[in-house]
C-alpha cells in the first residue's frame, strides 16, 4: 500500500505530550467530547487561517486517561501553508493550545515517515505504589495506588514468559479485522527510592488495552494472589480470562516511539501494514489492526 504524501503538500512532524485526565483518549470522537486529536487540529486550523481541517496520523492511540510524554504524529499541510508558518507555528500552537497538552517540534518529515506505520517499536511506563499510606498527593493523576505489598522480583520472574512474540488475544480487547499478534521486547518493574513500581513495557506495536491487562495480571502476582506461572499460562490459553483486571488508565503512559534510520522509514512503512501470524502458520498479508492502544 503507497503512503504517498500528496503533490503540493509538505509532511510535516509533531513531537508532543499530554495530561490524558480530560481528554477522551487521542482519537476525534462524535457527541463533541475532548480528545487530543480534536484539540490539535483545531488549533492547527486557527493558527494557520484555514478553512479545512488537516488530520493527523499519530504513532500510538491511547485510551481516555492515558498520557504521553514522547508522542509522534504527522500532518500534511499544503506547500503554501507551511511556507508561511513554518518559522512561527511552534510558538502560535503553543499560544492556541491547553496547557494539558504540548508540542515541543514541528519539523518537515523525512521522505518514507508516517507516524504509525513507520514506528519500530513503542515504550510505556506503568507506574503504582504499595505504600499502606497511599499516592504523593503531587503524583495521583499518574500512579495507581495497589493496596497489598507488591513483591518486584516475582512479578520480574512472571514477566519473563510474557516476552516475545505471542498471540496476545487473552490480554487485548478483540476488534474486528484486527490481528493480536505482538512482539513485546520488554516487560519489568523496578521500585524507586520513593517506593513508586515502576513498569516499563516496549513492544513494536500494542493491541487495545494490552497494557493495562499485562500490568494487570502482573500485580495479582506481586500481591501473591496468583503463582508466578500463571500470566504465561493465561497467554497460552488465547482467550481473555476475566481473572484478568485491566488497571486504571492513568497509572500508565506512552513515554517514547522510536524509528528506524531515514533510509528505512519507507520499507518499514509497507512491512507495518501487513498481517502477522505466528511462525507456524504464516499467512497472506492483510492490513494490520491498532498499532499503539495502550
Amino acid at each position: 500500500m503507497s503512503d504517498e504524501v500528496e503533490p503540493g503538500h509538505v509532511r510535516v512532524r509533531l513531537d508532543l505530550s499530554y495530561d490524558g485526565k480530560d481528554f477522551s483518549g487521542w482519537a476525534k470522537q462524535a457527541g463533541g467530547r475532548r480528545t487530543v486529536q480534536g484539540e490539535i487540529e483545531d488549533a492547527l486550523r486557527t493558527v494557520t487561517r484555514s478553512s479545512r481541517t488537516y488530520e493527523l496520523t499519530v504513532a500510538g492511540r491511547t485510551d481516555a486517561g492515558v498520557h504521553a510524554r514522547g508522542q509522534v504524529a504527522h500532518v500534511d499541510l499544503p506547500e503554501d501553508v507551511w511556507a508561511e508558518h513554518r518559522d512561527k507555528l511552534l510558538k502560535r500552537l503553543a499560544g492556541r493550545l491547553s496547557r494539558d497538552v504540548r508540542i515541543w517540534t514541528v519539523a518537515e518529515a523525512p521522505e518514507g515517515f508516517n507516524a504509525r506505520f513507520s514506528a519500530i517499536w513503542r515504550r510505556y511506563a506503568y507506574r503504582v505504589t504499595d505504600n499502606p499510606g497511599g499516592v504523593d498527593p503531587l503524583l495521583r493523576g499518574h500512579v495507581l495506588w495497589h493496596d497489598w505489598p507488591l513483591d518486584v522480583a516475582a512479578m520480574n520472574a512472571a514477566a519473563q514468559g510474557l516476552v516475545g512474540e505471542h498471540d496476545f488475544a487473552a490480554y487485548c480487547k478483540k476488534r474486528d479485522g484486527a490481528t493480536t499478534i505482538r512482539t513485546l521486547q520488554q516487560l519489568s518493574w523496578e521500585r524507586d527510592a520513593s517506593g513508586v513500581v515502576t513498569a516499563t513495557v516496549k513492544a513494536d506495536a500494542f493491541c487495545h488495552n494490552m497494557v493495562r491487562s499485562l500490568v494487570g495480571a502482573l500485580l495479582f502476582v506481586g500481591d501473591g494472589h496468583r503463582p508466578v506461572e500463571w500470566p504465561a499460562k493465561v497467554l497460552a490459553a488465547g482467550v481473555r480470562d476475566s481473572a484478568v483486571h485491566v488497571v486504571r488508565p492513568h497509572g500508565l503512559t506512552l513515554e517514547e516511539v522510536g524509528y528506524p534510520a531515514d533510509e528505512l522509514l519507507a520499507a518499514r512503512n509497507l512491512e507495518a501494514r501487513n498481517r502477522r501470524s505466528l511462525p507456524a502458520a504464516r499467512a497472506v498479508p492483510l492490513l494490520g489492526g491498532c498499532a499503539g492502544c495502550g
